[in-house]
């Protein structure tokens, strides 16, 4: 979805090729795959012109992004946000700013 947000829509399947030449190497036939799953999944709209797939996004990058989060969460921490926490303070890829941050967020919360 990033590679489809980082282009004035249409976006082709040669234009999201060209945008993960830099981190991936993908053949054309994965990236195809992949542009058709999320079509099915709602995420894209495609239209065919000529030989080419014109994709058009139907979410936005918030929106997505709250679904893949909420995702991730109920996968592989059986929707605890705790446990997500959890993993992180461990793994100790949150830094004290991040807490203040969290305390924060949770005291504004709170007050909502």
């Amino acid at each position: 979805m990033k590679a489809i947000w980082a282009y004035e829509p249409p976006v082709t399947s040669s234009m999201v090729m060209g945008h993960l030449s830099g981190e991936k190497s993908w053949p054309i036939q994965s990236i195809v795959t992949l542009l058709s799953r999320l079509v099915e999944k709602g995420f894209l709209r495609s239209e065919k012109k000529g030989k080419e797939r014109r994709y058009y996004p139907l979410v936005s990058k918030e929106d997505y992004l709250q679904f893949e989060t909420r995702n991730f969460v109920k996968q592989y921490h059986e929707n605890s946000f705790i446990s997500l926490l959890s993993t992180l303070h461990q793994d100790k890829k949150l830094t004290d700013e991040d807490l203040d941050d969290l305390q924060e967020w949770i005291r504004k919360r709170r007050s909502d």
